[in-house]
């Protein structure tokens, strides 16, 4: 499956769209803490500060999506990531619809991530994966992140990545 073939919507997205592919998602993953939690409210607050949620659709069958966070600089130089959050883009959940997983999806937002990123200058793209998440690891490396800080929180162990926008 190609993200090329699939509806997206990427301005006025239908949070309730998000946050019902969000449960369906973290009810089915084999860890739920990996993704982690956001309420409406602070969805709502994210974008009114430069975050962005990509929604894809195979007609009206919502297949995966993505969220680019603001970056800032406190949390970028504690895992030592040493860029500006002026030029420093932050991949925040990424997630597939349990139907549609094993299409290579992941990745392909991932290009599209980046292709949004050039586009608006933005130099990087940070993230923050559970250590655990083998998959996501698999396909953030794959796309040439590079780790940068691991440490430990209430969801356990956590690998932090950089990749160069090219």
């Amino acid at each position: 499956m190609k993200i090329s073939d699939l509806y997206c919507v990427n301005e006025n997205v239908d949070l309730d769209d998000y946050l019902k592919l969000y449960k369906s998602v973290k009810d089915n993953m084999e860890s739920p803490s990996w993704l982690g939690d956001f309420t409406k409210e602070e969805i709502e607050e994210l974008l009114k500060v430069g975050a962005k949620i990509w929604l894809y659709y195979n007609n009206n069958d919502l297949v995966c999506s993505m969220f680019m966070l603001p970056s800032s600089n406190k949390t970028l130089n504690k895992n030592n990531v040493f860029y500006d959050e002026k030029v420093c883009a932050s991949l925040g959940p990424i997630m597939v619809s349990k139907n549609y997983v094993g299409n290579n999806l992941q990745f392909q937002m991932m290009e599209e991530l980046e292709k949004y990123c050039k586009t608006n200058n933005y130099k990087y793209i940070f993230t923050k994966a559970a250590s655990d998440n083998k998959y996501s690891l698999s396909n953030m490396l794959k796309f040439g992140f590079k780790i940068t800080n691991e440490y430990i929180n209430e969801r356990g162990k956590n690998t932090t990545l950089i990749k160069e926008v090219r």
